[in-house]
């Protein structure tokens, strides 16, 4: 396996502009050479700081939205447009700023949705939509993902999967229900390792030095049941993309380019 790089920007803000930046690049070459894309969304701070920039990049004007897929890697288990639902953060800060299609929207369940209020069953319809999703090509049962981005906690969680939690041990099914979840709200809907690792390009955004400590744990090769973000990773690239309060504790094998 190829072993993952690290970019290390000066600022939780240069990250985010960066990020934007490297999307646009991927969504366009994606397009360019098979005629569409697909991203993973994420929250977080940082992770809808880079939708915002996305949005008011001028560069975005190179996508074709209609030609985008949009899904997510996890989701508070919460009524339709409630205010902490990724989701609802995502249109606020781009998708309603630009033409993607609504069929081309792929959004995990709400808790007042046609699932009906149980995490368990919004995951196996969310799985159902990744399969109908998948082409011969993608070897599997749901698309192979131009890019997973992923946002850290300070104790190594990516996604919705936390450590020791049942969600981390999971290894067939693509999609998963949280409960009990020990950060607010206590039910989720998130993706796998399983299914992360089916992504063609896996980025980690980090920001704040809350994070160092896991960044450098996940990169130093912790069990990725004590530090999910050890285990995810990319089919082809694998990008660890921080902020320099973030990247303080790396490993002493890692030197990346500071931009």
């Amino acid at each position: 396996m190829t072993p993952p790089g690290v970019v290390v920007h000066t600022t939780p803000d240069l990250l985010a502009a960066a990020v934007a930046a490297r999307l646009v690049t991927r969504v366009v070459d994606a397009q360019a050479a098979r005629g569409q894309a697909s991203i993973v969304l994420t929250g977080g701070g940082i992770g809808i700081a880079v939708l915002r920039q996305l949005a008011a990049a001028p560069a975005a004007g190179a996508i074709d939205w209609s030609r985008v897929d949009l899904y997510w890697g996890d989701e508070r288990f919460l009524p339709t447009g409630h205010p902490d639902r990724n989701e609802t953060q995502a249109r606020e800060a781009l998708l309603d700023h630009v033409r993607v299609r609504p069929e081309r929207v792929h959004v995990m369940g709400a808790s007042d949705g046609d699932s009906g209020d149980d995490p368990d069953i919004a995951a196996r319809d969310y799985a159902r939509l990744l399969a109908r999703h998948s082409r011969p090509e993608d070897h599997g049962d749901m698309p192979s993902f131009d890019v997973c981005l992923l946002g850290i906690g300070e104790e190594g969680h990516v996604a919705s999967i936390f450590p020791s939690a049942p969600a981390v041990y999971e290894t067939e099914r693509t999609v998963v229900g949280v409960r009990g979840c020990p950060q607010p709200p206590p039910r989720r809907v998130t993706l796998t390792l399983p299914a992360i690792r089916f992504a063609s390009q896996v980025w980690v955004v980090a920001a704040g030095a809350s994070k160092a400590a896991a960044v450098s744990m996940a990169l130093a090769g912790a069990g990725e049941v004590q530090v999910p973000a050890a285990g995810a990773t990319g089919r082809r690239r694998t990008l660890w993309l921080l902020d320099r309060a973030a990247a303080t504790k790396l490993p002493k094998e890692f030197t990346p380019p500071r931009v």
